[in-house]
């Protein structure tokens, strides 16, 4: 189950991020020779008019390959049993025959269909219905301010100053932005409702990023009760693109901070952590395999863009250039500068399958 979760996860989401080239390189008028999900030797493969689509034997990536996207290849048309000339028309539609605007397109559309079915995923969950932990206490803490106010588990906090409270989300929220200030709470115990006093104590807690915060805490515990809201399609929409933007910010964030040492090296995962993790999340549920796609789509989007030889964001900056200078870099420059991307990518791969087997071998849990 582990195995097929990943491979649905992975297939999923190389597909999306090919089709935004795919679709995007055809109405450019662009001419498309390849569309292939996997790399290395092809496993099934069937040509559709211009185009071979091929499933290969590696599943980690996928490519599209286009008439005139390399060096040297623009007097023929090369598949992989025959080569024919290129006739004018073929060589109006090269890749590298486009303005610079078209070819940005083409190359930003991989990462763009990414991030875009994210917030699709998104919007189908929130019309579907996603839970809501209900502002139920769970465990009171020893010595803490919610003790002595008298709360109890199982207590529901209705209303904090007045501003009524449905879900767990919104009353954190203003606790923790109220360290040191009296919060007036009503509180719904079985068929009654009391009113009671409590300031929250200032406290120093980690963020995700490991970061230090002062924020104000009573001392509760969810209960873990839950409520599921689901919303019309036009407010779906809106949620799911607001939660894209807000993963989205995270996510470059994070990579910041990887960058700062901020956040440890450690938390680095690579394909077998994927693989482990899907898993995990299909045990769960559907909805918890759909939002961890979601996820993994926004960061597969962030990542591609980044400034490296060989990625869609390398692509970019060379088009930046182009537009800058008024011509392409060299080709010398180019080849290097992918020679460079290339190595890093491996690098940075190794380092992160190393962590896989490391957390495999000393029990650490899942990030």
């Amino acid at each position: 189950m582990t195995i097929i979760s990943a491979i649905i996860l992975l297939g999923v989401l190389i597909f999306v991020h090919e089709l935004g080239h795919f679709l995007f390189a055809k109405l450019m008028g662009v001419k498309v020779l390849k569309f292939s999900l996997g790399f290395g030797k092809k496993l099934i493969a069937k040509k559709y008019g211009e185009t071979e689509y091929q499933i290969a034997a590696f599943p980690l990536g996928g490519y599209v390959k286009m008439f005139g996207e390399e060096s040297g290849e623009e007097m023929r048309l090369t598949g992989d049993t025959e080569e024919e000339p290129a006739t004018k028309e073929d060589l109006k539609r090269a890749f590298s025959a486009q303005p610079v605007w078209k070819r940005f397109l083409i190359v930003l559309a991989g990462p763009a269909f990414n991030i875009f079915f994210a917030s699709v995923i998104f919007a189908a969950l929130f019309m579907q219905g996603v839970p809501v932990l209900l502002p139920e206490v769970g465990e009171v803490m020893k010595d803490t301010p919610a003790q002595a106010a008298g709360l109890l588990e199982g207590d529901r906090i209705a209303e904090i100053d007045g501003v009524e409270i449905e879900a767990w989300g919104e009353m954190t929220s203003i606790i923790h932005q109220s360290p040191g200030k009296e919060l007036h709470l009503k509180i719904s115990r079985g068929d009654s409702t009391f009113d009671v006093s409590i300031t929250p104590e200032k406290r120093t807690v980690e963020n995700i990023f490991s970061e230090e915060k002062e924020v104000g805490l009573i001392g509760i515990t969810p209960s873990g009760a839950v409520f599921y809201e689901s919303y019309p399609p036009h407010r779906s929409l809106v949620l799911g693109v607001q939660r894209t933007v807000e993963i989205s910010a995270l996510t470059v964030v994070a990579i910041v901070k990887l960058v700062q040492r901020i956040i440890p090296a450690e938390t680095i995962g690579g394909p077998i952590m994927i693989v482990q993790m899907a898993g995990e999340r299909a045990s769960e549920g559907l909805m918890n395999f759909f939002m961890f796609m979601a996820v993994i789509s926004i960061n597969l989007g962030i990542v591609n863009l980044l400034p490296i030889p060989i990625l869609d964001g390398g692509h970019l900056v060379f088009l930046g250039y182009e537009t800058a200078f008024r011509k392409p870099p060299g080709e010398k420059a180019v080849a290097v500068a992918q020679r460079v991307g290339l190595v890093l990518i491996m690098m940075l791969m190794a380092f992160a399958l190393y962590n896989d087997i490391l957390r495999i071998i000393t029990g650490k849990s899942l990030p």
